[in-house]
């Protein structure tokens, strides 16, 4: 059974250290770029569909997070304030407070909408010790998450929308949901105290799932304190549940922020803000990754994608030679040097990289590699740019 944690130590993707700190996981090398391929898929997802990317800080003054809501509803989870010149300053629980600052920061028309921003951003959780694990559960959280602030007419579409990119993104991944579930509020001061702006929110979100046919579970006491969610839901080898992935629909934020934008009428109106995030945290995403594929990752965002083989040290310069033409062809590419062990031997310690290139004698003359799948099949050796541009060609996500 294939458990994140040992994966994730036994193919040198991530490690923690007891001087950072439990729950602060590091990315190292193979991780990073693991990381950094997922990192460009969505960001290149969310390009293609109109989304306009940012930055943000990682921290903000006590005050944004009163005004949005999160200190009275969710301080529990947040770090403690720091003193800093008389002003107390928080590690964001979320990056929404800052989107709507955005979006509050110029004069808005009902032309400009929706605008649709996107932001890799972290945000911290003050986790008690006994809930982390691995990457499923971290106090450092690099979340892709997005803000669509839309008319209220559109918003159903612009929910529908991020489900179809949710989709498109768990496509290329290899994720299989579990299921689809409507969270609603609770009993008690954790959720925003206003009926009928929870009815209205919860309106968008079905109208937005019946119009797919999409079956879903609704389950009380899941929402958000602002508002409810579509929450879609995985189940890692162990059999244990949890959200990937998220789409809200947010009327509270925006009257609390005084979002508004002028509409055909020329008078001010209060937008929507819908919440969605396509593959939810790199760290949680990552977890699930590690354990559906067991490190045989889909060749494009795979550590290593190509492994040149020479087969003795006389083949060793044609080899470093077939490395750099691969780096430079943009793929991720290393050599396993005859020092290493017999041809079987590291073709054997080499068996979750996608393309394994051998190059012998007569392939180092003639300027070829022959090619060997991780399934085990091989094609007969060809000129180098030709194994170059049918690995290049089938080692990037498709859009």
């Amino acid at each position: 059974m294939n458990d994140h944690r040992r994966l994730g130590r036994e193919l040198d993707l991530f490690d923690t250290h007891p001087l950072i700190g439990s729950g602060l996981p590091f990315w190292l090398p193979a991780g990073a770029a693991v990381r950094r391929a997922l990192e460009d898929f969505v960001h290149e997802l969310e390009r293609r569909n109109g989304y306009q990317h940012v930055n943000s800080p990682v921290l903000g003054k006590r005050e944004l997070y009163e005004r949005s809501g999160h200190w009275s509803h969710y301080s529990d989870d947040m770090f403690p304030p720091m003193e800093v010149g008389g002003e107390q300053f928080v590690l964001r629980p979320s990056l929404c407070p800052h989107h709507a600052l955005m979006f509050a920061a110029r004069p808005r028309s009902h032309r400009d909408l929706p605008l649709r921003l996107a932001e890799l951003g972290g945000m911290y959780r003050g986790e008690l010790s006994g809930v982390l694990g691995g990457l499923s559960r971290v106090r450092a959280i690099q979340l892709n998450d997005g803000h669509v602030f839309c008319p209220p007419d559109s918003a159903a579409a612009e929910v529908s929308a991020a489900l179809d990119l949710i989709e498109a993104a768990h496509g290329q991944l290899g994720v299989v949901p579990a299921r689809y579930r409507l969270s609603l509020r609770g009993d008690g001061a954790k959720y925003v105290d206003d009926p009928a702006m929870w009815s209205s929110a919860e309106a968008i979100l079905r109208e937005a799932l019946n119009a797919r046919g999409r079956a879903f579970d609704e389950e009380r006491g899941e929402g958000s304190f602002y508002g409810p969610k579509i929450d879609i839901q995985v189940v890692d080898p162990q059999g244990r549940e949890s959200t990937l992935s998220t789409v809200q629909v947010d009327l509270f934020q925006p009257g609390r922020f005084d979002l508004s934008y002028v509409g055909p009428d020329q008078a001010a109106h209060r937008p929507v803000m819908v919440h969605r995030s396509l593959v939810g945290s790199l760290e949680r995403l990552m977890a699930h990754l590690v354990e559906i594929h067991g490190g045989a990752f889909p060749a494009w965002f795979a550590p290593v994608q190509a492994v040149v083989l020479p087969v003795t040290d006389a083949e060793v310069p044609a080899a470093e030679e077939l490395v750099r033409r691969s780096v430079a062809a943009g793929l991720r590419a290393s050599m396993a040097a005859p020092d290493q062990g017999t041809l079987g031997a590291r073709v054997r310690s080499n068996r979750l990289v996608p393309y394994q290139l051998v190059v012998g004698p007569a392939e180092a003359g003639l300027g070829e590699a022959a090619l060997r799948l991780r399934d085990g099949s091989r094609h007969e050796a060809r000129p180098i740019a030709q194994v170059l541009a049918w690995m290049a060609a089938r080692a990037s996500p498709a859009f």
